[in-house]
């Protein structure tokens, strides 16, 4: 802090305040590790002796496996898989410092960021290449198998990825559906008898938001579709092609979809990865915790600061912000939220261990400024939240001062 640290009545320094900084990433902005280090440095440029503790929050969408690689001292390997426009593209995967676990991200092969804005149609995009990668890293040796689920541009169920991997997905006269949701709506029969063998002995697990329902006013099709350039008129489509895939894996499969938590995620693809694949859908944040301790470090914070591009409405169903502050509620400490941009029912995230919200926008501007100053506002919301907390903890000092004497 500039100026003498506050002290208690005792006359003994406060310690050094313990800030964990943990956010999720920007959607095609900046990644978690950057939205990090941008808070960070807006909390050092008012508190130098502030003890922060950085963790990029991987949700299992865009990061996802260069920020677990990155945590548990893995390495990235490089592959050409089938894009979401059916088109080559460079992906990659991770494998994890324990030298067993491959990490797929979905994203990486099958994201939004992928396909051109003029381009974006779920009815035809399609997850092959998530399926390549899946393959790829099978072909390496790999049988344990970590997939993360998020910020797909796809609604094909998971169809396009089981296909890569030999699962029969046939049409009434026997030949293959096509790509993307389109193609589930010609979805007949389904043959699992050609799946890699491999997929027997693996074991899968989905990183997912299991509060993404399948189908229904809140499931994958109607939620996500209209971001991933669906028009109004075919939001009933993907929702009708995914309801039709889930009553043909219940026939078929006898797998009830609609029941499964998470299989919504990333347009069904949380679906198809359960049913068709064998995999454990299971909470993204929990397997988070699981490899870099985050309640451990929650608890060991005297405030936490989380960031998501946009907080509104939809934020309580999973988000980062969300979890890490009902995470830090359980162990009674505050949360401070910045955002993008403040939507409409943003303050319902107060009701979810979030403290306070901050859009970080200094005022109107257009979105690509907005995007490209990203970085900036962040050090510089994050340097006024500090001030304000500056000011509290001098009052509060003040106060016991004055009750002492």
């Amino acid at each position: 802090m500039h100026g003498p640290e506050p002290h208690l009545a005792d006359h003994r320094p406060l310690r050094p305040l313990r800030i964990l900084v943990a956010p999720s990433g920007f959607k095609e902005g900046l990644p978690p590790e950057a939205v990090c280090a941008a808070i960070a440095a807006g909390v050092h440029s008012v508190c130098a002796g502030a003890q922060i503790d950085c963790l990029p929050v991987p949700d299992g969408g865009e990061g996802f496996a260069e920020s677990l690689v990155r945590m548990t001292g893995g390495s990235l390997r490089h592959v050409t898989v089938t894009g979401p426009l059916g088109e080559p593209v460079a992906s990659r995967y991770g494998t994890l410092g324990d030298g067993e676990t491959a990490v797929v991200e979905l994203a990486e092969s099958a994201g939004l960021r992928l396909i051109p804005p003029d381009r974006r149609d779920p009815l035809r995009t399609t997850t092959r290449g998530v399926g390549e990668t899946i393959r790829a890293a099978l072909d390496a040796g790999f049988r344990r198998l970590l997939v993360g689920c998020g910020d797909s541009g796809t609604n094909d169920g998971g169809a396009g990825l089981a296909q890569a991997l030999g699962v029969r997905l046939q049409r009434a006269d026997g030949t293959p559906i096509g790509p993307g949701a389109a193609g589930l709506l010609e979805l007949q029969r389904i043959d699992l008898s050609g799946r890699d063998p491999r997929l027997a002995q693996a074991q899968i697990e989905v990183a997912c938001n299991l509060a993404i329902p399948l189908t229904g006013p809140t499931g994958a099709g109607r939620s996500f579709g209209a971001q991933k350039g669906a028009p109004p008129a075919a939001l009933d489509w993907l929702d009708l092609a995914l309801s039709s895939f889930a009553a043909i894996v219940r026939r078929d499969l006898a797998i009830h979809l609609v029941a499964v938590p998470g299989a919504g995620a990333s347009g069904g693809a949380g679906a198809g990865l359960h049913a068709l694949l064998g995999a454990r859908l299971r909470s993204r944040y929990d397997v988070v915790d699981r490899l870099c301790d985050l309640d451990r470090r929650i608890g060991a914070a005297d405030i936490v600061f989380t960031a998501e591009g946009r907080i509104d409405a939809q934020s309580p169903q999973g988000k980062v912000p969300a979890e890490i502050g009902r995470r830090a509620a359980a162990a009674g400490i505050p949360v401070i939220a910045m955002a993008g941009a403040l939507g409409a029912g943003a303050t319902r995230i107060h009701a979810h261990g979030v403290d306070a919200v901050f859009s970080i926008a200094p005022g109107p501007c257009a979105l690509d400024a907005a995007m490209a100053a990203t970085e900036r506002h962040l050090t510089a919301c994050a340097a006024n939240v500090m001030r304000t907390l500056r000011a509290g903890i001098a009052i509060g000092a003040r106060r016991r001062e004055s009750r002492a004497a």
